[in-house]
């Protein structure tokens, strides 16, 4: 006679399935579900005569984030994070690249050097690149005395300022996605892209990238979010000129007192972040599954 299975333990391990995944969905529920559905509430509430929020429900914050002028300052803050995003890949994927290739303590140091300036606060960041670019500054007497120049740059308020100070800010956060991505890197892939003929930038395009994709979409995500809705570099590296929606809705929040109208822009900044990143996922996704089907890398 064949012995009958056991199925006692099939209940108990869904029931720790479903006790696992508590705490996850508590903090989802705190941290996310919860202050969405505040923001979102405020946003459709009027404003009060001392700038309460109150009854009656309307929609009209929603339509006045809507003015060109408002979409103006959203497009720019679009623009900005995509090129802090831009220069944080640009500069992370060497870096991630050499530090792979260390080993031991050299490769300690290294990391340790990427995270560390993440350990500073961004007051001092901020005000040491506003030392650095002012035009009594080391960047613009450097260039002055070495000839270079016969005045100095205007480096300060502007935004050029913003993006150094962002990409400077953020690199980090896209440097680590990359380095675990590129950490798991058959090196016999590339040694058999070499093989078959395939340069250096082959190489690159057609295994390194695709094999990296994942980091690079966490180290996107991780960069461009925070990026779009940074205020206070902004404020101090851009001044009126680098005005973001960020400055915008702190404006909104904390001196204009119009709480609706500075949740209609949460809102709307929300919702422009997961049409911008949801497309990323997906991409990521597919070339998971088509890592998971074979390599296939080179043709």
């Amino acid at each position: 006679m064949t012995p009958r299975r056991s199925t006692g333990g099939a209940p108990l391990g869904r029931a720790f399935h479903l006790i696992s995944l508590g705490p996850p969905a508590l903090a989802l529920l705190v941290l996310f579900v919860v202050p969405l559905g505040v923001v979102s509430t405020y946003a459709v509430l009027s404003q009060g005569a001392r700038g309460e929020p109150g009854l009656p429900f309307t929609a009209e914050p929603l339509l006045r984030a809507l003015d060109p002028l408002y979409l103006g300052i959203l497009w720019r803050s679009i623009l900005m994070a995509l090129g802090t995003t831009l220069i944080c890949l640009v500069v992370a994927l060497p870096v991630a690249w050499v530090i792979r290739g260390m080993r031991g303590r050299a490769r300690d140091l290294a990391l340790l050097a990427v995270v560390l300036p993440s350990w500073t606060n961004l007051l001092v960041k901020n005000y040491a690149w506003i030392v650095l670019l002012r035009r009594e500054g080391p960047v613009n007497t450097l260039l002055v005395r070495s000839g270079l120049l016969e005045a100095p740059l205007p480096l300060l308020f502007n935004q050029g300022a913003v993006l150094v100070g962002l990409a400077h800010t953020f690199l980090p956060f896209m440097v680590l996605p990359l380095y675990a991505s590129l950490t798991g890197l058959d090196n016999r892939l590339l040694e058999a892209a070499r093989d078959l003929g395939a340069g250096p930038l082959q190489r690159l395009r057609r295994v390194v990238l695709p094999l990296a994709l994942p980091g690079i979409a966490a180290g996107v995500i991780l960069v461009f979010i925070p990026a779009l809705g940074a205020f206070v570099t902004p404020d101090l590296l851009g001044g009126a000129r680098g005005m973001m929606v960020g400055n915008l809705i702190q404006n909104q929040v904390l001196q204009a007192r119009d709480w609706p109208f500075g949740a209609a822009l949460s809102l709307w900044l929300t919702l422009v972040s997961l049409l911008l990143i949801i497309p990323l996922l997906r991409s990521s996704r597919d070339q998971g599954r088509d890592q998971g089907r074979g390599p296939g890398v080179v043709p």
